[in-house]
């Protein structure tokens, strides 16, 4: 009798192991998933660099106009490369 208890409890055991995969399937998950464009960023650094540059050229004093430009170049091409970074991504939601 005692052999009987220990091999339902081993079969049921082993049921319920071999259950629970297939139950993990039929609850996916929501996963945000998102594509960036390389592209973009790119075209945003150098179209910040020359507005950036413009700029500073035009902002400085008579005797910085190279430093002006330089670092006007130096933070549009950073501000600019953020901004169409962040602009490019298309996120959605899947669900896996």
């Amino acid at each position: 009798m005692r052999r009987l208890i220990v091999a339902a409890v081993i079969a049921g055991s082993t049921l319920a192991l071999a259950a629970e995969p297939a139950l993990a399937r039929h609850h996916p998950k929501k996963v945000l998933v998102c594509h960036a464009s390389r592209h973009r960023a790119n075209n945003g650094t150098v179209i910040g660099a020359v507005g950036g540059g413009l700029l500073g050229n035009a902002v400085a004093g008579h005797g910085n106009k190279t430093g002006g430009t330089l670092i006007g170049a130096g933070v549009g091409a950073v501000a600019g490369h953020q901004i169409a970074k962040n602009s490019g991504k298309t996120c959605h939601y899947e669900y896996r």
